[in-house]
C-alpha cells in the first residue's frame, strides 16, 4: 500500500510495516496475528515485564488498546471535517495511570478485540473521499487512511517487540 505523504516522519515506522494494497486487507490479515498473540499468553505470562521499568504484556496491550482508540478517534474526527488541532498524548502517562495490571489478560484481551470490530467497522464506513481527508493533529497534518495505517503499523510494531523481547 502506498504510504500517504502527510505525515510525520516518526510515524513512517509504523506505516511501512503494512504491506497491503487496502486498509480492509491490512485489517483482515492481521486478525489472525492478533488472534495468535492474544490466545498465546497465559495470565501469568501476561504479568511479565522482559527488563525492569518496561511494560508488563497487559500495560503493552493496554497501550496498544490507548493508541487504537486514539488514532480511530482522530480519523473520525477528520472524516467529519472537525478542524480542531486533536491533541497529542502521553503514552507513559497512559501507562502510568491506567492500573493495567490489576485486570486480568482475559479483559484486556476482550477489550482489545472490541475495539479492533469498532475500528474496522468505522474504516469500512468511510467513503473514499473521507480516507483522503486531510485534518492536523498534535501539530501534523495527516490523511484519514494515514490513521489507519498508523493503527494497523503500530500493532505490528509491537507483536514483533512481543515476540522479539518477551518470549
Amino acid at each position: 500500500m502506498e504510504s500517504p505523504s502527510l505525515y510525520e516522519s516518526y510515524f513512517n515506522r509504523y506505516t511501512a510495516l503494512v504491506q497491503e494494497n487496502s486498509l480492509l486487507e491490512a485489517f483482515e490479515k492481521q486478525d489472525g496475528a492478533l488472534n495468535a498473540y492474544l490466545n498465546e499468553i497465559s495470565e501469568e505470562k501476561s504479568n511479565y515485564a522482559y527488563a525492569t521499568g518496561k511494560w508488563t504484556l497487559k500495560e503493552m496491550l493496554q497501550h496498544m488498546i490507548d493508541t487504537e482508540r486514539i488514532f480511530t478517534y482522530r480519523a473520525l474526527a477528520i472524516a467529519r471535517k472537525d478542524p480542531a488541532n486533536l491533541p497529542g498524548f502521553d503514552e507513559n502517562l497512559y501507562a502510568e495511570h491506567s492500573v493495567t495490571n490489576r485486570r486480568s489478560w482475559k479483559s484486556l484481551r476482550m477489550e482489545m478485540l472490541a475495539v479492533r470490530v469498532s475500528t474496522r467497522c468505522l474504516f469500512d464506513s468511510f467513503t473514499p473521499a473521507m480516507l483522503e481527508s486531510t485534518g492536523t493533529f498534535n501539530n501534523n497534518e495527516g490523511k484519514v487512511n494515514t490513521m489507519g495505517l498508523i493503527i494497523i503499523g503500530h500493532m505490528y510494531h509491537h507483536l514483533k517487540i512481543a515476540g522479539e523481547r518477551y518470549f
